[in-house]
């Protein structure tokens, strides 16, 4: 048996440039793996199988992580099969990434299993037509992504920084946030990502929240006014920033220690402790 944690990612910012002729959105970001993850096992069988916080979904299902399975084997021309177990922790709906950090390591994790040894790249090629954010997270690190997601400038990481996260109002659809974007004429907030970047690198807490922006805040409070409420309580919890993370409806707040964002966490019901990852 194979296992393997599939992070979350964080947007540190997020800015969008303008929307390409075919409808999609030109991005400039900047993103991280954070500790938070779901916890997945893998081992050969002879059909797919995919079990979900104990309950197996029914063979056809088109769950990431099945899609994933299905476009390894078509690349190889292969018919393998597994037995996969995923045990949810990030939030859903959120803007952290929890089903593409699954597909990306199921693309690992069975290219492993199934002894294909395809290298990065070609997991990566094989991620993105399956989510924009699936090659990012198929790298990791600390990276500004632009694009549509599929152009990956991997940087220096930094320091561990704790923060608390809280995912208000049951979560937010990303096509739903983006077209409150685009439909109300949101602007680009020009943001420096490499500035950013340095702010998070040097673990500089009031620089990054000087610097910082995430352009669908905005869209995602006038949809959800909870997401504006829950970044009120993690300033008044203590929190040196505090931005949300994607398309939400997930918001952290960055804390100087691991004792301020604990006391934090104890403060706020239904908040997720964690910290972005060192290198």
């Amino acid at each position: 048996m194979l296992t393997i944690k599939a992070h979350a990612k964080l947007n540190w910012s997020l800015d969008i440039l303008g929307i390409r002729p075919n409808g999609y959105h030109e991005l400039d970001m900047l993103m991280q793996h954070i500790e938070l993850a779901d916890d997945m096992s893998f081992e050969n069988a002879r059909w797919m199988k995919l079990t979900i916080d104990g309950q197996t979904l029914p063979v056809g299902n088109r769950n990431l992580v099945i899609r994933a399975a299905n476009a390894l084997n078509e690349f190889m021309g292969t018919h393998k099969g597994a037995n996969i177990r995923l045990k949810k922790r990030i939030p859903v709906r959120a803007g952290l990434g929890g089903g593409s950090a699954d597909c990306a390591a199921a693309l690992i994790a069975l290219n492993r299993l199934w002894k294909f040894n395809l290298p990065v790249d070609t997991l990566c090629e094989i991620g993105a037509k399956l989510g924009a954010d699936v090659p990012f997270c198929i790298r990791g690190g600390l990276c500004r992504v632009s694009g549509i997601g599929e152009i990956i400038e991997p940087l220096s990481s930094g320091p561990r920084i704790p923060m608390v996260l809280l995912h208000p109002g049951g979560g937010l659809s990303t096509q739903t946030v983006f077209g409150k974007f685009d439909n109300e004429g949101y602007p680009t907030l020009h943001v420096d990502t490499m500035a950013v970047a340095r702010a998070v690198q040097a673990g500089d807490l009031a620089e990054y929240a000087a610097v910082s922006g995430n352009a669908l805040e905005n869209p995602a409070i006038a949809l959800m006014p909870e997401v504006a409420q829950a970044m009120q309580q993690l300033r008044d919890a203590g929190a040196s920033a505090v931005r949300m993370s994607g398309s939400g409806s997930a918001v952290f707040g960055l804390f100087a220690d691991d004792a301020s964002a604990q006391r934090a966490a104890e403060m706020l019901p239904g908040a997720i402790l964690t910290a972005s990852m060192a290198e």
